[in-house]
């Protein structure tokens, strides 16, 4: 009886073992794509006929042939007649702040705020952005924006600004210090440094350190002498930043440069920075031409022959033009990708407060039309100069890198999503081809961040974040006006449903 027994209750103990095991075991999302055109930026032509099979969210199978067996859990979508890409990068986003909006109008309006910041995602995945970088971060701020519940994936880089220089000079004192835990403080600079800061922690090596250790997969630094009221700011010297720049390659990040200016593009190149984070469009010269100059067309050789990435970033300028636009905030398409009492808010007094500041440096105008116009006409010669700029990069085939700088300063003319779709046609009117603004958005990317060997292609292994377009994207720009189904980590999204106003989204 007690063998027995004892028997018993050891057959008992395996079953209850092998029902725990079954019991946490998840079963396996497949999701087939049949006969679809694949169209990836490594390939040299499409592969039309296309079946593709996706197991938990990874590329498992890319083949003409029948697939291999069915896993109980199939999603079969029929791709014909449809394009099948990688999603798209936008390697220079800001997600800490709403467009617009301020932290203190924020906290006075917590439900326009709400809604705001859980549309803000979606509409990055609406026009085909599965993955962002935020270039100025830190864990925390990526840590609150990915606590909703639909987020493209997100990476971040650290901001290592010369203490008191741009951006964190805009930040009152001493509350900057603790926003920037990775300024650098220059050597002989120890005299003047603020309570509670240590030069040894803010050296280039230990910001790289401390940045390599919280997860950032980039360093971010800048050169900007000023402009409005602020035109004397420090820039750092030459040997900082080389050492910067030593110190996060060894460290195996990439280094980007603020510069939008001649004299900090320079810079950046002389210091072998890896990624140039903005178009050109301060050429640091007297003259108001929009032709390119011979000292222009020597940093952008320079550029092209070093292979530097280089981010237009041409939105930016509409982000403060567009600021002074009498339809701007009754266009419908930006009720797809901002939620209406936002869009409302911005029409008040106290919504158009930024607008108000820049308004205050521009000449006196009868009307709103008039002050338009103006500021139409100040605005071409910096649009005209990253335009040539831009496009003379093209022709030689530089390593253009696609980012928007979203939002690009406190303005609601930087809309998440509906700027990069605005930014693809700015390099398409700059003469970027539809092919390199593909390639651009994708593996170039991919590659410039170390993010390559997981997504910027579609290839057998890539996490599954991907679009199914209506038209070959290296052919038009077009075919990101009509985006079937995004696709992120083998989850299938429709857009209607990552709209805004997802009851009547207008169409494009």
């Amino acid at each position: 009886m007690y063998i027995r027994f004892s028997v018993y209750l050891g057959l008992l103990a395996l079953v209850m073992v092998i029902s725990a095991i079954c019991g946490t075991r998840t079963i396996a999302h497949e999701l087939r794509i049949r006969n679809v055109t694949v169209v990836s930026p490594e390939r040299t032509a499409s592969f039309p006929g296309a079946n593709v099979r996706i197991v938990d969210g990874k590329i498992a199978e890319i083949s003409r042939s029948a697939l291999r067996g069915r896993l109980t859990d199939t999603e079969v979508i029929d791709g014909t007649g449809l394009f099948l890409t990688p999603g798209l990068i936008d390697s220079h986003v800001h997600l800490g702040m709403i467009p617009g909006m301020t932290d203190e109008q924020e906290k006075l309006h917590p439900e326009i705020a709400r809604a705001a910041r859980d549309q803000i995602p979606r509409s990055y995945l609406y026009f085909g952005f599965t993955t962002v970088i935020d270039l100025i971060s830190s864990p925390d701020l990526i840590a609150r924006w990915k606590k909703h519940e639909i987020v493209p994936d997100t990476y971040f880089c650290g901001g290592a600004a010369l203490m008191d220089g741009y951006p964190m000079n805009y930040a009152p004192k001493p509350a900057r210090y603790e926003a920037w835990p990775y300024m650098i403080v220059e050597a002989g600079a120890e005299s003047n440094l603020p309570s509670g800061v240590t030069a040894a922690a803010h050296t280039p090596e230990a910001v790289v350190a401390r940045m390599k250790a919280d997860g950032a997969i980039c360093v971010k630094t800048f050169f900007e002498r000023g402009f409005g009221g602020e035109r004397n700011l420090p820039v750092p010297q030459l040997q900082t930043i080389r050492t910067l720049v030593r110190a996060a390659h060894a460290a195996g990040l990439p280094v980007l440069l603020h510069a939008n200016a001649s004299e900090a593009q320079t810079f950046g190149l002389d210091t072998g920075v890896d990624i140039i984070a903005h178009g050109m469009w301060h050429w640091n010269e007297t003259s108001a031409t929009t032709e390119l100059t011979p000292k222009v067309k020597a940093i952008l050789d320079r550029v092209v022959s070093a292979r530097v990435g280089w981010q237009p970033t041409i939105q930016v300028l509409f982000g403060e033009r567009d600021l002074f636009s009498t339809s701007f905030l009754s266009d419908p398409v930006l009720a797809r990708v901002l939620p209406s009492s936002l869009i409302e808010w911005y029409q008040t007094r106290e919504g158009q407060w930024f607008h108000d500041v820049l308004a205050s440096d521009q000449q006196p105008a009868s009307n709103a039309r008039a002050l338009e116009s103006l500021v139409q006409a100040e605005y071409a010669v910096p649009i005209g100069r990253v335009e040539r700029a831009t496009g003379y990069l093209a022709e030689h085939h530089a390593r253009l890198l696609f980012g928007t700088d979203t939002p690009s300063a406190p303005t609601y003319a930087n809309p998440p999503g509906l700027n990069g779709w605005l930014e693809m046609r700015r390099l398409a009117e700059a003469g970027v081809t539809p092919a390199q603004i593909f390639q651009a958005a994708t593996l170039s990317n991919a590659k410039a961040f170390g993010l390559s060997r997981e997504i910027g292609t579609v290839e057998v292994g890539k996490r599954a974040n991907l679009l199914l377009l209506e038209a070959d994207p290296t052919l038009s720009l077009h075919a990101f006006d009509v985006i079937r189904k995004v696709i992120l980590k083998g989850n299938v999204m429709d857009p209607s449903d990552l709209a805004a106003n997802q009851s009547n989204p207008p169409a494009r």
